[in-house]
């Protein structure tokens, strides 16, 4: 009773020393105009203190809403060494040109210590059509590496061993095709799929939400989502069979809380799927991950990373009666932000790509991809992609960032902003239950309103100079051009030629069957992957598989909404 009593003194006292301290001594000190004028905010609008204390931590417990890293709720990571035992992947998002092209890149980017590969598509590849199409003219190459069948696979990862390098694939509406392109390319090479490691990012209701490059409506393509959850599951049980995204949410204006609160009601969306399907929770979650976006404001981001783990443990063991410790763990992987880049002043983004890395690294991110210079103007170059390479090693190596676990941990600040953001997300989810799921509330507009509503928001106070960016909107000059990667249009031509002998010298026959009974297999509802596999084995095209499957699913035209 007597430590009660003295702890309460404590309070008082604190909050006494408090209110004269602002009285007599900071406002005292901030009657500039100057101050008067600055945004005290985060990018998401969010009001920041002047100081915090524990008085903004009332009610806090240290085990139950910290904790150690490695144990529940893992507000602190999900390995009890995180990087003392083990740094972060470091795994550039690289691909342009064609098979040919990009495959260099990756030995070059190995060969200079990135420790996993990280796939980037062309835009007809994200779509599901062929470069052949008509609407893929002027896009061949230039977005991404063009693959159009099991030969442009095989040709990617020529010299790389898949049993020795894990590969993530940013792939969505097709991710199965192209998942079953690497499985068998790794069969060709006399690797087991037991063996094969890295993610499919497979997460369609962010398409919806946010990125919008869908085929199919909402429903079959969660069908097709749970397919590869059951056959990865059984089949390839080292392989992260989906990448549930943040990032393209909030490059597309949605605020960190928003982007934390939707990708993980995606998260639970997909589990309520599986469990529907009659998959068990501690089968497949652990090998659930997923995908956030590094923004510039450095606490609000590591805040974001933390209240993340937080909950998704929560959801898992409590809503879901998972009893594997795995499955409570929330993996996740970071980029940072795209859309943060700047045209002007284009220097100006290794120093933001910086401090968004550290923010990830901080908040305890598993892999990690940092941005390049010149990715407003183009594909990044090779000397750019290098510099952002160097950028992770750095930080990695010799700023020390790396030895001690969630350095951050226990700042009145950064746990107040973890409490806020933990606790207006349950908000958020408790809304979308509400509606009936995320599927519902993707049909209903819900989430794509508010992102809008948010992106508005932000740009509005951005054109009155409310939030600056540096070079943008205020401290502009001119500056030089820099040179960037260009692709031509060989490019193109090469491709087309090859996918022409591709279609020539397969069996025709044989595609034929193998497309006609994946159709019938998705008449019949039943797992697709199998059948899809068949049809890559038979060079079948990533564009006739998906032609097959719109004969079944259809197409999806997205509702207009105000």
């Amino acid at each position: 009773m007597k430590s009660l009593k003295k702890e309460n003194f404590s309070q008082k006292d604190m909050k006494k020393s408090l209110i004269f301290w602002k009285k007599e001594k900071y406002d005292k000190a901030t009657h500039s105009d100057v101050n008067k004028k600055r945004d005290f905010t985060s990018i998401s609008g969010k009001k920041i203190k002047e100081l915090y204390t524990p008085l903004d931590l009332d009610g806090f417990d240290y085990l139950r809403d910290l904790g150690f890293p490695g144990e529940y709720p893992y507000t602190r990571g999900v390995h009890p060494s995180m990087y003392r035992g083990r740094l972060w992947t470091m795994r550039q998002f690289s691909g342009f040109g064609t098979a040919e092209d990009t495959n260099k890149r990756y030995k070059y980017l190995l060969s200079h210590g990135q420790t996993g590969l990280s796939v980037a598509f062309h835009l007809p590849t994200l779509m599901g059509i062929d470069s052949d199409h008509h609407l893929s003219q002027g896009e061949i190459g230039k977005c991404g590496v063009a693959v159009d069948s099991l030969a442009d696979m095989e040709i990617l990862f020529d010299g790389i061993p898949l049993d020795r390098v894990s590969t993530s694939m940013t792939i969505n509406p097709p991710a199965a095709v192209l998942w079953a392109m690497y499985i068998a390319v790794g069969e060709k090479q006399g690797v087991s799929p037991k063996h094969i490691s890295g993610t499919i990012q497979n997460d369609i209701l962010k398409e919806y939400i946010a990125q919008k490059t869908f085929i199919f409506p909402p429903r079959p393509s969660m069908k097709l989502i749970i397919d590869t959850f059951e056959f990865g599951s059984k089949e390839v049980p080292r392989w992260n069979i989906i990448s549930i995204s943040g990032y393209h949410i909030r490059e597309a204006g949605s605020t960190a809380l928003q982007e934390l609160a939707f990708t993980l009601r995606d998260g639970i969306e997909y589990v309520e799927w599986a469990l529907e399907r009659g998959l068990e929770i501690d089968e497949f979650s652990p090998r659930l991950s997923f995908f956030f976006n590094a923004h510039n404001d450095f606490f609000e981001e590591i805040a974001k990373f933390r209240a993340a783990r937080k909950i998704w443990a929560e959801v898992m063991r409590e809503r879901f009666r998972a009893k594997n410790p795995r499955s409570w763990w929330l993996r996740f992987h970071t980029q940072t932000s795209g859309v943060s880049l700047t045209a002007q002043q284009p220097y100006n983004n290794t120093i933001r790509v910086a401090i968004q890395a550290l923010a990830a690294v901080l908040g305890g991110t598993q892999s990690l991809h940092t941005n390049s210079l010149d990715e407003t103007y183009a594909l990044p170059s090779e000397e750019a992609v290098t510099i952002a390479l160097r950028t992770q090693q750095i930080m990695a190596h010799e700023s020390g960032v790396a030895n001690c676990i969630d350095p951050l941990g226990g700042a009145y600040f950064v746990e107040k902003l973890t409490k806020e953001m933990e606790e207006e997300a349950k908000e958020y989810i408790r809304k979308i239950d509400d509606m009936g799921g995320m599927v519902k509330a993707v049909e209903f507009g819900f989430p794509q309103k508010e992102i809008a509503d948010s992106a508005y928001k932000y740009q509005k106070a951005v054109e009155k100079k409310e939030k600056i960016i540096v070079g943008v909107n205020a401290f502009q000059m001119e500056h030089e051009p820099i040179s960037t990667l260009q692709i031509d249009e060989s490019v193109a031509k090469q491709q087309l030629a090859r996918l022409k002998e591709v279609k020539k010298t397969r069996n025709n026959t044989y595609v034929k069957q193998n497309l006609l009974d994946l159709q019938k297999a998705a008449e019949n509802d039943e797992n697709l992957m199998p059948f899809i596999l068949n049809c890559v084995k038979s060079y079948a095209t990533l564009g006739e598989i998906i032609d097959s499957l719109k004969k079944i699913y259809g197409e999806y035209q997205e509702p207009i909404t105000y």
